[in-house]
């Protein structure tokens, strides 16, 4: 399956093998609407002086070869890329924002999802612990570490680390329009309502974490308008797998 065009729809891949890479290339469409994105970064910035303009990475070219996600990146300033998620995600600027996601599971079936923090560029966005990439997931054989990057977002996050999983279920792509979520399922030792607890008596000794809470969701109702389309469409997804 190809996904360079933008179809609108939201689909789920169950994929056992990432080959994702780093390539050289310029975000030409980006370039174009330079002073633009300068300008809206500066107001963000004034608003929320915690963001900076880092280098990320957007995935350039998606397919889906049976079960093997295939995936190749450009690096890209911040700047470019929040003024793209903040202007509708343009599909004509042919990129995704593709990530790796912790996707939480308690021992009784209950999911865990991060409340963005106000400070946060997401502030009040509610889905899985995950993150743009960056060039620190980036191994010496240009490999973009989809892996690396999901256990250390998942620990900045949460604090959260491997031994607190009982099992890994394996990663699945949830695709919707120009955002590609690479979720990894891991179930905890623990229930969900007490693991989130443990969560936020971590928050709560920092002076600023990203999260500024735990939502533990255990029924359609839990879903609501705040909780990102891929959040919700994964754990739908679980509920009808099983």
């Amino acid at each position: 399956m190809s996904a360079d065009g933008d179809t609108g729809t939201v689909s789920v891949h169950p994929v056992s093998r990432l080959d994702l890479r780093v390539e050289p290339g310029i975000w030409t469409e980006a370039e174009r609407h330079r002073a633009a994105i300068d300008a809206h970064f500066a107001v963000r910035q004034a608003a929320t002086p915690q963001i900076w303009n880092g280098r990320v990475l957007v995935m350039r070219h998606l397919e889906v070869e049976g079960e093997t996600l295939v995936g190749r990146f450009i690096e890209v300033d911040f700047a470019s890329f929040l003024w793209w998620r903040d202007h509708g995600w343009k599909p004509e600027f042919n990129v995704y924002n593709a990530f790796a996601a912790a996707a939480l599971e308690g021992a009784d079936g209950a999911f865990l999802l991060g409340v963005m923090a106000p400070w946060t560029a997401a502030a009040g966005r509610v889905y899985f612990p995950c993150g743009t990439p960056d060039l620190s997931d980036v191994t010496p054989d240009r490999r973009v570490d989809f892996e690396a990057s999901l256990w250390r977002e998942l620990a900045e996050e949460t604090g959260l680390t491997r031994a607190d999983i009982a099992r890994d279920g394996g990663w699945t792509l949830v695709l919707d329009g120009r955002r590609a979520a690479v979720l990894r399922r891991l179930v905890l030792a623990d229930e969900g309502e007490a693991l989130a607890e443990v969560i936020r008596a971590r928050l709560a000794q920092e002076a600023e974490p990203e999260l500024s809470g735990i939502r533990v969701v255990r029924h359609e109702a839990d879903l609501t308008a705040d909780v990102m389309p891929f959040a919700a469409t994964y754990i739908r997804a679980r509920w009808t797998t099983g």
